[in-house]
This record gives structure tokens, C-alpha cells and sequence, in this order.
């Protein structure tokens, strides 16, 4: 017995007399080469964990932890303080040899221990991390327990990714992007040992850790996707906001077409992403990482990142002209359209300014658009085979069944015309902009607003902002639809073909492309300036992106000033 009323402890990995006199062997180690199941011991020793000698063991599903009690314990109380602890390790993501060093020191220093680094969840949908110190002075000990660890994540989660291929838009929302990669989600992917490939906007730069690569034109995502190895990466990262969400996810589904040999200037059948994405928020609303992490944190979604949670998204083809336009997550046309383009043209005004503004200045000269809608109303048909792979074949006998007869048109005035296929949650509609839609069911929401007064109009926008049903009034019509055909105007019948006196394409693969009528679209953010005809068609589970299916969000109520 110690002068303290606790144990003597022998060294670590040999053996420990207990009060009767009996040794209690602790086992070593370096042994365990056997099959053990996964409760079964890998590593037993002492550590320090918060500053108590604690009885460690090691499996390969837990890391617990019992503090040692006091052979004659003298306080009752004392005895109930006691208890074991654990840790599964698939929280764990981390493991570092912890130690001292000076200021000047790269290399070295005095071993302090090791530091195991676990996912936590803090309220309905944050996740953070937290430390574990497990503390001793032994390097060849210490050693030991740290590549039985570093073993176990490895081999039992290998969907966690360990390369990857980062996008950043350094002029996102108020220039936060490459401050909140660097301070918020570059230590996290260090900690888990995530190396990353680095493409940003527009400064040149080069260290030891990141290589960086200057991209300055439209479209510039899917440039820098075009120009790398794809298959040498677990994933795609984009730090930014919407619109840098959607153009990385447009150019990652671009090249998946491109070499899967598909015409994208004809009705063709798209094939999944390669590689899931990643985005981190760093833009004003965010909705798709909303949408996906239910929280705008840009530590949750490194997190998901990292813990290589996955959920698969479904993604609309935007056609005209039997031509692909873009591959996108919402669309609005009218005064969601007309809002952001006349957002665009005050780039020169702070970005809070600037929405508020459009916002404005579009309500005080609302007008309807003259629109002709077809669409075919959603069966919730997944064309996914048992092998988690589409199914080309299903997927035409099912389009096949599609008659003329299933369609329906609508005809009349329209202030705004939404299409949404994810809930769209952010902070400004907790509710989230079509919460009768998910993230993969195959279906996409068609909401469209009628003509009517400017206040009904600014009352159906600040329900939004609450928990009360927006869709409430007589002028708002909401479907659940698989394909939306939209024209602007009833002067012309629907076309098959291109006409070239009214497109002017940047290029047969660009992000975006501009048509000359004036018929503004905001697709996730991103002007589409106009064409009077689109075809919109969803795809299930075209992309995976890092996060999980929000079913709920958080209990928020935050309005738009400008209301």
C-alpha cells in the first residue's frame, strides 16, 4: 500500500500484486496475434487520465478506462467516484503521440503520452471534438498502444478518407472561405491524418503541407476537375456557399459524364458521381449544408468529412433544348430569379447590403411572369438495384411508362416558380423552402406562386421565416413532380432543337450558359441568365455527399431584416 491508500503499480505490460498476494498478470502488449473477438483484450496497462491512475483496456470495438480504487478505502464517498468510463472507437478519429516541446522545436520533445481524438455530438445536430489524455512517460510502451490504435481505425473504417481533393472560393460571402478552412477545418483533417490537394482563388502560393493552383474564369471547378486524377482521391471538398457548392457538384458530375462517354446534348440517362463531396459553409444562407448537417458549422460538416459519413442526394438535370445547361440542386424563376439578378449587378455593395437591397427593389417592382408549367407528378420510383448501383435499364423501362397521358399543364401568371429537390433548410426558413421534399426520394418540389397583391405576396415570404405553414394561401399550388417542363411566354410551341440565334454557348462543357432572352434563373444560387424553355428532370441519388438525412431541424425562428 502507497502512504496515499492506493496500489503500488508495477511497470507497465509485466505484473501486479494485488492485496492477497496473488499476481494479477497484466498482458503484454506485444502479444495477441490470435483471433480475438471484439471484446476481447488487445491492450491492458496504467495511464494517467485526468491526472487518476486509471486500469486502461483496449479492444478492438472500446477503449475503457476504470480509475484504481483504494484497497481499505476510509470515505464511502470516495468509492462511488469510481466508475468506468469508455470510448467506442468508431468515434475515434484521431490518434497522437502527445509531447513537450520549446517554442523553437519542430521535431521531438519530452513524450507526455497519447492523445486520442473522438466525435462528439453537442445538442440535435453539432458535432465536435474532444480529447482523451492518456498519460505516460514510456516511449517503447507508448509506441506500442499508438500503433494498435493507429491499426484498428484503419482496418475498420476504411470508408474514411484519407485523401483529399479541396476547392476554395476565397471571395465567398465576406471573403471568410480560406480563413474558415485554415482556423476551423484544416486542424481537424491534420489531426485524422487527412492529407489534402489544395485549388483556390486567385493568389498563387506554395508550402510543404499545400499546393495551390491559381483557376480565375467561369466554371473554374470544373477546370481544376478536368485537370487532376480523380481516382487518386477519397473525396471532394468546396469551401464557399451555394453557389460554390453547386458549381463544384455541377463539374464533379460533368466529368463522371464525360468519362462514362455520355452526350450530354441529347436525352440521356446520367451516371453517379465518382467521388462523394464535402462542402463546408462559408457563405451567407448555405442551404445545402444545411440541408445535410442541419446546423450552418463548418466544424460539423469537416467532421462528417472526416468520420466518412455519407448520404446520397438526388440532383435535377436543367436542359434546353434537349442541350444540358446544368446539373443542380433548386431552381426559382421570377421574383427568385429576378432577385439575384439584379444582386448581381451591385457586386460592388457588401453582400448583406446587396441581398437586401435586390430583395427590395424586386418587391417594389413586382410583376408576374407568363409561364405555360408541364410536369409529370411523382411516383417516388427509386431506379436503384440491389447492389446500390443505378439500373440503366430500369431506369429507361421506367420512363418508357411515363405516357403523355400522366402529364398535366397549368398555364397563367406567376410571381415565382420554385423547384426544389432537398428540403433547402437554412437559418432564414428553419422549415426549410420545400419541406415536403427529402434529400433522396426521387421527388422534387414544384411550388408556384400566382398573381397577387404585393401584401399577400410579403406575407407568404415572411412565413418562411417561422414555423408556419408558407403554403397556406389560395395563389400558392405545391407538387410533388419527377420532370417540369417551363415556358416562359405562349407565343411558341415547345422546341426539340437548338436554335443558335438564341444561345450563345461559352464553351460544350461550361458551368453555366447564357441565353439572350431576358428570363433570369437562380439555380442554387448561380444566375442562369434566361431562355424561355427549360426541362428539369430529377435523377435519385445521383451524388453522395459527407453528412447525414436531416429529418427535423432545429426549433429556430429567424427573419429576414428586409421584411
Amino acid at each position: 500500500m502507497s502512504a496515499g491508500g492506493r496500489r503500488a503499480v508495477a511497470p507497465l505490460g509485466t505484473c501486479e500484486t494485488g492485496g492477497s498476494g496473488r499476481e494479477r498478470s497484466t498482458p503484454s502488449p506485444e502479444r495477441g496475434a490470435e483471433v480475438r473477438g471484439p471484446e476481447d483484450p488487445i491492450c491492458r496497462g496504467i495511464f494517467q487520465v485526468e491526472k487518476r491512475s486509471c486500469d486502461v483496456v483496449l479492444t478492438s470495438s472500446r477503449l475503457t478506462w476504470t480509475p484504481i480504487e483504494p484497497e481499505s478505502p476510509t470515505d464511502n464517498k470516495m468509492v462511488s467516484q469510481y466508475k468506468t468510463e469508455f470510448v467506442e472507437l468508431k468515434e475515434v478519429f484521431g490518434v497522437k503521440m502527445k509531447r513537450r516541446r520549446s517554442a523553437r522545436q519542430q521535431k521531438g520533445g519530452t513524450l507526455l503520452g497519447i492523445a486520442i481524438f473522438v466525435c462528439i455530438k453537442k445538442g440535435q445536430n453539432k458535432l465536435k471534438n474532444r480529447a482523451i489524455h492518456l498519460s505516460n512517460l514510456s516511449e517503447d510502451y507508448c509506441n506500442v498502444w499508438f500503433k494498435h490504435m493507429k491499426d484498428i481505425l484503419t482496418e475498420h473504417f476504411p470508408n474514411r478518407p484519407k485523401y483529399l481533393k479541396v476547392v476554395i472560393n476565397p471571395y465567398s460571402h465576406r471573403t471568410e472561405a480560406k480563413q474558415v478552412y485554415n482556423e476551423q477545418v484544416a486542424p481537424l483533417f491534420k489531426l485524422a491524418d487527412i492529407k489534402t490537394d489544395i485549388s483556390t482563388l486567385p493568389y498563387v502560393h506554395t508550402d510543404g503541407n499545400h499546393k495551390f493552383k491559381v483557376t480565375e474564369h467561369e466554371g473554374h471547378a470544373f477546370s481544376v476537375l478536368m485537370e487532376c486524377d480523380i481516382q487518386e482521391f477519397d473525396g471532394l471538398v468546396c469551401v464557399g456557399g451555394d453557389g460554390t457548392a453547386s458549381e463544384v457538384a455541377h463539374g464533379l458530375l460533368l466529368r463522371a459524364q464525360i468519362d462514362a462517354g455520355r452526350d450530354i446534348d441529347s436525352n440521356f440517362t446520367p451516371v453517379r458521381a465518382p467521388l462523394p463531396l464535402g462542402v463546408i459553409p462559408a457563405g451567407s444562407t448555405n442551404i445545402l449544408a444545411f440541408s445535410v448537417h442541419g446546423i450552418k458549422h463548418p466544424g460539423t460538416a469537416a467532421m462528417h468529412i472526416i468520420m466518412g459519413n455519407f448520404q446520397k442526394v438526388d440532383v435535377c438535370t436543367f436542359c434546353s433544348h434537349n442541350r444540358l445547361l446544368q446539373f443542380g440542386f433548386t431552381a426559382m424563376l421570377g421574383f427568385g430569379g429576378r432577385t439575384l439578378a439584379l444582386a448581381e449587378k451591385h457586386r460592388w455593395m457588401p453582400s448583406t447590403q446587396r441581398r437586401e437591397f435586390a430583395v427590395i427593389k424586386t418587391l417594389t417592382n413586382l410583376k408576374p411572369e407568363n409561364c405555360e408549367l408541364s410536369f409529370l407528378p411523382s411516383e417516388n420510383v427509386y431506379a436503384v438495384d440491389q447492389e446500390d448501383k443505378r439500373n440503366e435499364d430500369e431506369m429507361n423501362a421506367i420512363e418508357q411508362c411515363n405516357n403523355e397521358d400522366k402529364w398535366q399543364t397549368i398555364q397563367g401568371h406567376f410571381l415565382n416558380i420554385s423547384i426544389m429537390a432537398i428540403p433547402c433548410v437554412c437559418s432564414m426558413a428553419p422549415r426549410g423552402l420545400a419541406p415536403n421534399t427529402r434529400l433522396d426520394n426521387g421527388s422534387m418540389s414544384l411550388i408556384a406562386v400566382q398573381n397577387c397583391s404585393r401584401a399577400d405576396f410579403i406575407k407568404h415570404l415572411k412565413r418562411y421565416g417561422n414555423l408556419k405553414n408558407q403554403f397556406d394561401f389560395p395563389f400558392v399550388q405545391t407538387y410533388a413532380v419527377q420532370e417540369v417542363k417551363i415556358r416562359t411566354g405562349t407565343k411558341h410551341k415547345w422546341t426539340d432543337t437548338t436554335s443558335d440565334k438564341n444561345v450563345d454557348f461559352h464553351s460544350s462543357h461550361s458551368s453555366v450558359i447564357s441565353l439572350k432572352e431576358n428570363c433570369p434563373w437562380n439555380v442554387d444560387g448561380n444566375l442562369l441568365e434566361g431562355t424561355s424553355e427549360v426541362n428539369i428532370k430529377i435523377h435519385s441519388q445521383l451524388i453522395t455527399l459527407y453528412g447525414r438525412n436531416i429529418e427535423e431541424c432545429d426549433d429556430v425562428t429567424v427573419k429576414c431584416s428586409c421584411l
